[in-house]
């Protein structure tokens, strides 16, 4: 998803974002936005304000004289231009050197060094990066509450002192709207319009609609020989909300709703289908109980399969509660950002028909003066494992439900959400072993006595204590059936029937005819409800639109699903409230897998806001494969941040410096041709020396682990990149996937269906293209313990 079209609004948040009540004037300014372009607005806004430490060094690459510029005890070398581009930009920033100001000034240069080559107006030119990598947002599930429908109505724009202006509406929701006006258009952006919507006026008697409608302008930006304005309603009462509300419901199927949101989210939840089978890591959830935290459920899949079976012991009894015990769980959540809490060495030894395991972690193995000991004894054993826990507090004050359509249910059931609340943290547990690095481990060893390695033995667990869930890979939104019967009308077109319901859910229902009747499927329908009308009070159950998803029996019983749009479905808030309040009565036809699947999505969604690592999709094209997309956590992670140095658009990252070379294609897309989708996935090191130049920019140079492949080297190249600036080591996972999940989003793509075709096609056509998918995981710490000369004071 592009900002380009925000440019104006982004300008006009920079001087306030350092603000104290920038959330405040944020909201206002962005009253009319969806939640993923409000989203996507603050990432660009925190990029940019970010401080930087790049020096601008002109003295090369100008004609005209530089002289030094000293900002936050750096000195840059700038011409007069740059200079003066620099003095407009740091106040925008709260004059700090911010990644904004260096932006700003480097463009207002190349832009002058273009046009004075060409001498004509230019655009900056695009130096054509070879592996330039858009982001897909996951983890993030946006949802809009208010209808926003793209409707053209005739309008009469008016402001005090000002001749009235004729334009035409873009779009229309109960509180805001987008119109269109000549470019010389004279008003004041801050002072309030009045709009008359000419043809509502005609067509609907209320007494706003006569006089006008006070509006407040939040933005204008020009487009060829037109302004656009985005508008916040500011006047009118509940009968113009009465008006605006029937109109948009009337005229949704007609005319294009706002489907931005819905798309956002769908694009994350079908890239998050590929990349959740072969996640390895084990996601683990913890609670607290007796006011000591313990880890009481963990979420399986099949990637991480083996972590789960490593902790078996020879009664098929789970020794992770001992592994990850109360006492290092309880360092982990006091020290958050002390990170030798975080890394476990483990192995085990059978005797005597037992499974005995012993582990400790880098801030243990230090306190107690054993990490020589335990490394270099250990790793020369087969069981012999490294691990990296990343945990998060759990934020409860975000909804655990990916509630995605407007009108859904924004909980789950009862119990399924108790049992969310219950969760302090989620702990991921990333296996790091490299069987290839055990021998740089050995190299610790000080031939101590073995037998002090007896403190670090674990407590035998006896029982099960870890309740085990698996990871849903099919429909999200499974509900419960309950046996009720009601009179039903459905109409399509001029075809109109009378029926019985069998059974009914908040947003399905199948019924049974007193007549075969020939309606096309699928197809959408509307619904009335007679019988219920008269227990419905206000609520209106006439002509509810609904989709005819399949007949059976000669077409006598109809499959339906609610069509939800922007605003709330009225037939949907009914039903689910006449369940839930005669559950007790009702019998349930569905099984119990649907609580099941509730908890397992809900744990998922839980762990998915913060990624480990970035994943990256593969997808083939119509010559060769390329890498099609990295995903994008709603938390800052290194690794994205390091890549989008080179890139000046809003979620796009330049990866030459770790694919080139072909790296992509030897490294990643020919081992993926020839692995299949139930394989685990496979993995190769990088390690990368970042150096910080005077010039300003930082240098990315990547090796292949297998390019350094005496110790001797490894150990070179990590202590250089510390003398020239510094050194990062990544993990790259790769792995085929299978075919889409596609009835994970099926709701959503038949909702973007119904408003943008060609958008539900292209997502559907995406998702097939998918061929691999892997994680970029940084690996720098446990790579730097493979050698005791890195570490002297250990």
């Amino acid at each position: 998803m592009s900002l380009d079209n925000h440019s104006a609004l982004i300008e006009q948040l920079k001087p306030l974002f350092m603000e104290p009540d920038f959330q405040d004037v944020f909201e206002q300014l962005t009253v009319d936005e969806s939640n993923s372009t409000r989203f996507l607005l603050k990432m660009e806004l925190n990029r940019i304000s970010s401080l930087c430490t790049r020096i601008i060094d002109l003295r090369d690459k100008t004609e005209l004289p530089c002289e030094e510029v000293v900002i936050a005890n750096q000195k840059h070398f700038l011409d007069d231009p740059a200079k003066a581009a620099l003095l407009q930009a740091l106040p925008l920033y709260g004059n700090k050197y911010t990644l904004g100001v260096y932006e700003q000034v480097i463009k207002a240069h190349k832009l002058r060094r273009v046009k004075l080559r060409e001498n004509v107006p230019a655009e900056i030119v695009n130096e054509g990066k070879s592996f330039l990598v858009p982001g897909v947002v996951l983890g993030s599930y946006f949802n809009r509450c208010e209808e926003r429908m793209n409707y053209s109505i005739r309008i009469m724009v008016s402001q005090q002192g000002i001749t009235e202006i004729n334009g035409v509406t873009l779009d229309l929701s109960v509180g805001g709207a987008r119109i269109k006006l000549p470019l010389k258009h004279h008003l004041d952006q801050d002072k309030p319009l009045k709009i008359k919507l000419l043809e509502l006026g005609d067509e609907f008697y209320v007494e706003d609609l006569q006089q006008g409608v006070d509006y407040q302008i939040v933005d204008i930006q020009n487009k060829d020989d037109s302004a656009i304005f985005r508008l916040k309603r500011l006047g009118g009462g509940d009968a113009l909300d009465s008006v605006l509300s029937k109109l948009i419901r009337s005229y949704k199927f007609r005319y294009k709703v706002d489907v931005n949101d819905v798309i956002v989210t769908a694009t994350g939840l079908g890239y998050e289908r590929h990349y959740l089978p072969l996640l390895t890591h084990l996601p683990l959830f913890v609670s607290i109980v007796d006011g000591k935290p313990q880890i009481t459920y963990e979420l399986l899949g099949r990637g991480n399969q083996p972590t789960q079976h490593y902790f078996q012991d020879e009664n098929e009894i789970s020794q992770l509660p001992s592994f990850i015990n109360t006492r290092r769980l309880t360092q982990l959540i006091k020290h958050p950002d002390n990170n030798e809490h975080c890394y476990l060495f483990s192995f085990n030894h059978y005797a005597n028909g037992k499974l005995h395991f012993y582990s400790a972690t880098l801030a243990e193995l230090k306190a107690t003066k054993n990490i020589h000991l335990f490394l270099g004894f250990a790793s020369t054993k087969a069981s012999w494992r490294v691990f990296k826990i990343v945990m998060q507090p759990v934020d409860h004050s975000k909804n655990y439900k990916t509630s995605t359509l407007p009108g859904d249910d924004a909980r789950y059931g009862a119990l399924t959400e108790q049992q969310l609340s219950q969760f302090s943290h989620t702990l991921q547990l990333i296996d790091l072993t490299n069987k290839e690095a055990s021998k740089d481990y050995q190299c610790w060893f000080d031939k101590s006595d073995v037998n002090g390695l007896k403190i670090f033995s674990q407590a035998k667990i006896k029982q099960h204590s870890i309740k085990k869930v698996s990871m849903p890979f099919s429909e999200r939104r499974h509900e419960a059936r309950f046996a009720f019967k009601t009179l039903i009308t459905i109409q399509q077109g001029d075809k109109q029937a009378t029926g019985i319901t069998h059974d009914i859910s908040s947003r399905g229902l199948q019924l049974t005819l007193e007549q075969p009747a020939n309606f096309n499927e699928p197809g959408a329908v509307t619904l009335s409800f007679p019988r219920l009308q008269a227990a419905a009070g206000k609520t209106n159950l006439s002509h509810l639109p609904y989709q005819l998803i399949r007949s059976r029996m000669n077409g006598l019983t109809l499959h339906l699903s609610a069509l939800i749009g922007h605003s709330p479905h009225e037939g949907v808030e009914f039903l689910s409230k006449l369940i839930t309040h005669n559950k007790q009565k009702f019998e349930q036809l569905s099984d119990h897998e649907g609580q099941k699947k509730e908890l397992a999505d809900g744990m998922k969604n839980l762990f998915m806001r913060q990624l480990p690592g970035v994943p990256y999709f593969i997808e083939k094209t119509v010559k060769a494969a390329q890498m099609a997309y990295i995903g994008i956590g709603t938390t800052t992670d290194e690794i994205s941040h390091l890549f989008a140095q080179d890139s000046d658009k809003v979620l796009q990252y330049n990866l030459t410096p770790l694919l080139d070379n072909n790296v992509l294609k030897q490294q990643i897309i020919d081992p993926i041709k020839l692995m299949k989708p139930t394989q685990d996935m496979a993995f190769f090191e990088v390690f990368i020396q970042l150096t910080r130049h005077p010039r300003g920019t930082v240098q990315i140079q990547c090796k292949l682990k297998s390019e350094l492949a005496a110790r001797e080297e490894q150990i070179e190249f990590i202590t250089h990149s510390k003398k020239v600036g510094r050194f990062m080591a990544l993990r790259v996972y790769t792995g085929a996937t299978d075919k889409p999940d596609m009835s994970y989003i099926r709701r959503e793509l038949e909702y973007i269906n119904i408003h943008a075709n060609h958008r539900a096609k292209q997502l559907e056509e995406q998702l097939w293209k998918i061929i691999g998918s892997g994680e970029l995981l940084d690996i720098t710490t446990e790579v730097e313990l493979r050698f005791p000369s890195l570490m002297p004071a250990a």
